[in-house]
């Protein structure tokens, strides 16, 4: 009979802690679980509500291209295509792949005179991967492209061939987008995109674009809801 007693003890000590358990996680379904998914969705929200402007009023791109009212993925190639094509590729692979289909959106390519038959062939092998109607080949001075470049207002210096191993983000509005709290650059700014690094355009640019397509899409949905109202 003793046995019995404790058995029953036992017993109901486990079924009590087994309803204790119960309502722990039954409260913390209803309670922390949200409050958790709050705290993870405002940091989101925070983290993707802005994308800084490092540079106003960028030289705009004379004649039948312009930075206006697009987002535009900028790069300098210069007047030697042939050394540089390699990084065009890589942009296509990792932004321009994800984006062309994106309202406002275009990659502009600035290079200097004499690259004319570089550039269709360089066209005609882009168009193999996907639609290139999005990629913009500019051909201007090396003056303008001098000109453009300083713009921007960045840290870097264009080379020997008037030509650059990083692309920029261009707003529709002429400034220059990017960051300012970078953990790889010692002042947190960055202007520009390694265009050799796929990791950079992968793990960077691209989550950046998609900051900007973030804001874009609030804001449109924002002035829906405002039309509503009137």
């Amino acid at each position: 009979m003793v046995n019995k007693k404790v058995d029953f003890s036992t017993f109901f000590l486990i079924l009590t802690q087994m309803n204790k358990t119960k309502k722990f996680l039954v409260l913390f379904t209803l309670f922390i679980v949200p409050l958790l998914f709050y705290i993870f969705l405002s940091k989101g929200i925070y983290k993707y509500a802005n994308l800084p402007i490092l540079t106003e009023n960028v030289v705009d791109i004379s004649g039948d291209a312009t930075f206006e009212e697009h987002f535009t993925v900028v790069c300098f190639l210069g007047d030697d295509l042939s050394k540089t094509k390699g990084q065009l590729f890589n942009l296509n692979e990792t932004i321009y792949k994800r984006y062309n289909k994106s309202l406002y959106f275009q990659t502009l390519v600035i290079v200097a005179p004499g690259e004319e038959d570089e550039i269709e062939q360089i066209k005609n092998r882009l168009g193999t991967y996907a639609d290139a109607s999005k990629w913009k080949f500019v051909i201007t001075t090396k003056e303008n492209i001098v000109a453009i470049f300083n713009s921007f207002d960045t840290p870097y210096m264009l080379n020997d061939n008037f030509g650059s191993d990083y692309a920029f983000i261009v707003d529709r509005e002429l400034r220059l987008r990017g960051r300012k709290d970078d953990d790889d650059i010692d002042d947190g700014k960055l202007y520009g995109y390694d265009m050799n690094s796929v990791a950079i355009l992968k793990n960077k640019m691209r989550d950046d674009i998609g900051i900007i397509y973030y804001q874009l899409k609030k804001s449109m949905q924002k002035e829906k809801r405002r039309k509503r109202e009137i």
